[in-house]
């Protein structure tokens, strides 16, 4: 009977906390606030300390976790080791800098305004240098701009500080006051247990987990490769944490070993539903656990300390962007973007109080900082977004699209868009062409072609552009920028206009097709398909037989996905895959 009740309990839990979170969040989004803060207030409201609908944040809390955990995981996933490569001075310079500057920093207002102890100041200043992960990187993945040079240098600061959580537990252990901590590992040791349970870990996904995935690939189960999917996150951050070392960084090393895979997509369209529930999960239960008894018993500390972290940060890292050679804007919006406290700040003020450096209510009441800090970033960067923005120089200043009675509008002119346009031109149908490159644009004057500036998903440019009046706008942007909910806003404001979209991969295709667009076409199937020939041309294959296998290609290929369309699963019609590419064919094209 008291099984049956704890389900009751975690059923009604459940459905109270993903209400209320389905409410806020839509509440949030269309007032332009962002999820994060939708999730933080629906927490707090119906948390132990408002409405008392759902208790025990902290076990809520613990299992949320898990987010954070598939979040690093699927940006591992996008990081090649090549690439990680790549960010080392990012990661060890940019990084560190700002893990030890902001420390710093923080831990001096505390010792000059709240007049801490040394000890405390440090326990307490090294948490706050932190920022929020599992807030930073959805607010560049949705933005576009997480492979971007900025969104890079923002990822790199983070990652350095979910290495820097280790040599901060050592140093609250090395000042802690509890006898029970000094029997505790030596930091040392635990830099001696990172090195190993890294090197297993990269050695696990090299002889375990790419033969694992292979043998289940060729199975052919879905739910298995779910299945070990969720073990392989969930098994690294086991490992590490068993050591006394970041779940997280765990599950980043997973990642980032399977990012050269051929099953990286697989595994990222696999993990993202339960990293999208559990993040959402945790920011809940993260606003259940903002002690309001706290705020309003020292209001005016609890402000003015967020406000001073967030400025400190801010500030901070600004000057250490403009150091790092960052322009003052992208370096202003990188101060802002981490100006807040971070997850793993709950994780290290518990550490403080066990060491008994600070009291349970010091500890309380910086967990709700850290949430208020939280709080203010949507305000932030939507307050800022203007000022923020790269105006143009006056030697780049750029006309901004103008409705000139254009038949077409391309978004989009580099090695694609000028394809296209220039085709259309031979046929002299009027076209305005639109792009955000300075340097393209003016290469493309040199050779008499007119390139406005500006973002051509915009709909406000849209209609200056005159969209309003045109047959059909065509994006041929690099990569998988456009989203679905963009293609309906912009068919919904002009809806004489025909969308034409040009599509990554297949993937892409798949999630864009049953929208508004009238056609989607992906970006090297038509080159793939003429490569092809010319190799079987090469071979000494008949014209003929030429024709009939590419005939036979685009046939079996339009079923397959029109299956995967319906099914909105780009795993869909998998056994024709092997029909048509014995050896396995990939799904990008």
């Amino acid at each position: 009977m008291e099984h049956a009740a704890d389900g009751a309990s975690l059923v009604r839990d459940g459905t109270i906390l993903l209400g209320a979170g389905l409410v806020f969040v839509l509440v949030f989004r269309r007032l332009g606030l962002g999820a994060t803060l939708g999730f933080l207030v629906a927490g707090a409201l119906v948390g132990p300390h408002l409405l008392g609908l759902v208790g025990d944040a902290e076990t809520k809390l613990g299992f949320a976790e898990l987010g954070i955990t598939l979040l690093l995981f699927i940006v591992g996933l996008e990081l090649s080791p090549t690439r990680l490569w790549r960010l080392k001075q990012d990661i060890l310079g940019l990084g560190l800098v700002q893990v030890v500057a902001c420390g710093i920093a923080i831990s001096a207002i505390l010792l000059g305004l709240a007049h801490f102890s040394l000890a405390a100041a440090l326990a307490v200043g090294m948490p706050l240098a932190l920022s929020s992960t599992a807030q930073v990187l959805p607010m560049l993945q949705s933005s576009g701009r997480l492979r971007t040079p900025f969104g890079e240098r923002a990822f790199s600061i983070l990652l350095f500080q979910d290495l820097s959580i280790i040599p901060m537990i050592t140093i609250i252990a090395a000042m802690s006051r509890n006898p029970a901590d000094l029997g505790g590992p030596p930091g040392w040791l635990l830099v001696i247990y990172t090195v190993l349970a890294i090197s297993g870990l990269i050695a696990a996904g090299r002889f375990v987990l790419r033969p694992l995935f292979r043998l289940i690939g060729r199975l052919g189960e879905r739910e298995m490769f779910v299945f070990a999917a969720l073990f392989t996150v969930i098994a690294a951050a086991a490992l590490m944490q068993a050591l006394g070392l970041s779940p997280a960084l765990g599950a980043f090393v997973a990642g980032v070993m399977l990012a050269d895979s051929p099953y990286r997509h697989e595994l990222e369209t696999d993990v993202e539903p339960f990293r999208s529930i559990l993040l959402g999960l945790f920011f809940l239960a993260v606003g259940m656990m903002l002690n309001l008894q706290a705020i309003a018993d020292r209001p005016l500390f609890v402000v003015a300390i967020a406000a001073a972290l967030v400025v400190t940060k801010a500030g901070v890292i600004t000057l250490i962007g403009r150091a790092f050679r960052m322009e003052w804007r992208p370096a202003l919006a990188l101060g802002l973007l981490l100006s807040q406290g971070g997850e793993f700040g709950f994780v290290l003020l518990a550490q403080a109080q066990n060491a008994y450096l600070i009291a349970p209510e010091a500890a309380s009441l910086f967990g709700a900082i850290i949430t208020l800090s939280m709080a203010t970033t949507p305000f932030l960067m939507a307050a800022t977004r203007a000022f923020r923005e790269q105006p143009l120089t006056q030697e780049q200043e750029r006309d901004g699209p103008m409705a000139d009675g254009a038949n077409a509008i391309i978004v989009g002119y580099g090695r694609f868009g000028q394809t296209v346009g220039q085709m259309l031109m031979t046929q002299d149908i009027p076209v305005t062409l639109i792009d955000t490159d300075i340097e393209m644009i003016d290469i493309a004057g040199e050779f008499g072609s007119k390139v406005y500036y500006g973002d051509g998903t915009r709909l406000d440019l849209l209609r200056q552009a005159g969209a309003a009046e045109a047959e059909m706008i065509l994006f041929c942007m690099d990569g998988d920028q456009i989203q679905p909910d963009t293609l309906e806003s912009i068919q919904e404001a002009f809806p004489s206009a025909a969308l034409y979209v040009r599509a990554y991969d297949r993937r892409a295709l798949v999630k864009l097709k049953p929208g508004p667009a009238r056609y989607v076409v992906r970006e090297v199937m038509e080159s793939a398909v003429k490569m092809a020939r010319l190799a079987m041309a090469d071979a000494g294959i008949a014209r003929a037989d030429i024709d009939r296998a590419e005939d036979m290609y685009r046939a079996r290929d339009k079923e397959r996905l029109r299956i995967q369309i319906e099914a909105g699963d780009i795993r869909a019609a998998r056994a024709m895959v092997a029909a048509q590419a014995p050896w396995g064919g990939g799904e990008r094209p």
